[in-house]
């Protein structure tokens, strides 16, 4: 099987008008929160992504039909008739846990497996099993299996050591049809929260209180389907807007919510780009050279996300001076820095601080995708860099960006798709 890439070749400044796709990670949940619905849903604006084929063939296995349906997906459920999340699942798609609500709260029993092959112990998912374990699950480990149960799920008050947003989402789907009353604080308050909720809401829920600290949700006996249009994604439109600041360009970031993204268009406007913004609409004009943005700490929303870490900082590889980033939301989210150091970029690591020097311009290498947004970074910096560029790992980018070469090309990037999956 022959590994396919993009072949990019930099160093004009990129202009024109873009749409916005819909969120990954606003159309995932939505997906699993459809096993809550009985009947059929259909959400449009679903974007074209490795992660949503992967969610779809969960979704079937667990006995409803997910189809696809011209931009979006239609989902019927007649009735689950499994419980189970096979391993193969969870390893594919790094957010299957979030199918754990919804089909504990609605079935009163989960299998599945941690998500990658992680071994037990301290992470991330404990926060997950132990929200379940506050609202009457039990949990044991089978054989390596994870199998949660519950005669019916009692609300309760969680209190979140961290706004984590899949544990938010998974305690709103686990509670809607609780019993009684849950009430979660230090919950994330992201838009696709919101989304989400709004969702739901429209389905018959009851959520007060999604995208605030404190989400109240008063249990219903039913839910059913609906027809809705998931958001916009935020990331992908800072990616587009980042592309343009880091060719010196002049782009227009269409159909997206500006105030979404308020910390990230601080921190271009910082950095020297002129921005303007209508409803749905963003405008940048980076103009003349960048300068550097003195420090940048990434924060849960509303602070400046962690998803645009890398994107920002493939735009202050070529600014002048010194920038310093500091990740606190995510361990080994440089991964990144390594390739950009392959086209030219000046940047030093130490734990969680990165500090970038500014050079004057970069050059094209052959560079890897070791994430979804480093991988983007990667690509808007090749479009950047004088020369050619080769870049390899493209199943990351696949998971988050319908289309990343086309898009690019309609800002005016020289980025063509390379190889065969055949």
């Amino acid at each position: 099987m022959a590994e396919e890439w993009l072949r990019i070749r930099g160093g004009k400044p990129l202009q024109g008008e873009i749409k916005t796709q819909g969120a990954k990670n606003a159309a995932l949940p939505l997906m699993a929160a459809t096993l809550l619905c009985d009947g059929e849903t259909h959400l449009s604006h679903v974007p074209a992504l490795s992660d949503v084929w992967a969610a779809s063939r969960i979704l079937n296995r667990l006995g409803v039909t997910c189809l696809p349906d011209g931009d979006g997906v239609t989902i019927r459920n007649d009735g689950l008739t499994g419980t189970a999340i096979p391993d193969a699942d969870m390893r594919r798609m790094r957010s299957s846990i979030m199918f754990l609500g919804p089909i504990l709260g609605r079935m009163h029993a989960c299998e599945l497996t941690l998500p990658g092959g992680c071994e037990l112990g301290p992470r991330p998912i404990d926060y997950h099993l132990e929200a379940m374990r506050r609202m009457g699950a039990v949990i044991t480990e089978e054989h390596g299996a994870i199998i949660c149960r519950a005669e019916r799920l009692q609300g309760t008050h969680i209190a979140l050591p961290f706004p984590s947003v899949g544990v938010t989402e998974n305690v709103i789907m686990a509670a809607v049809l609780a019993e009684g009353e849950t009430v979660l604080t230090n919950a994330a308050r992201e838009p696709e929260i919101a989304d989400l909720a709004q969702y739901l809401n429209q389905c018959g829920a009851k959520i007060f209180g999604a995208g605030e600290s404190t989400i109240r949700i008063e249990g219903v006996s039913q839910l059913h389907g609906t027809v809705y249009t998931v958001m916009a994604d935020r990331i992908v439109a800072m990616t587009w807007l980042c592309a343009g600041a880091v060719t010196g360009g002049t782009v227009c970031v269409k159909d997206v919510v500006p105030a979404d993204l308020d910390a990230a268009l601080n921190a271009l406007q910082t950095a020297g780009c002129r921005i303007a913004s209508t409803a749905d609409r963003i405008y940048l004009d980076a103009g003349r050279r960048l300068h550097a943005v003195r420090y940048l700490r990434t924060m849960p929303y509303p602070g400046f996300p962690t998803d645009a870490q890398a994107l920002m900082m493939a735009v202050l590889c070529r600014a002048a001076g010194t920038s310093v980033f500091e990740e606190t939301v995510f361990d080994s989210r440089y991964k990144h820095v390594g390739e950009l150091l392959r086209m030219g970029a000046d940047i030093r690591v130490s734990g969680r601080i990165a500090v970038v020097n500014g050079v004057a311009e970069l050059h094209g290498a052959d560079v890897e995708a070791m994430d979804l947004r480093g991988g983007a970074a990667l690509a808007i910096a090749a479009v950047a860099a004088k020369g050619e560029s080769r870049l390899t790992g493209l199943t990351h980018l696949d998971r988050g960006y319908a289309g990343m070469a086309e898009c690019l090309r309609v800002l005016g990037g020289d980025v063509v798709r390379m190889g065969s999956c055949a």
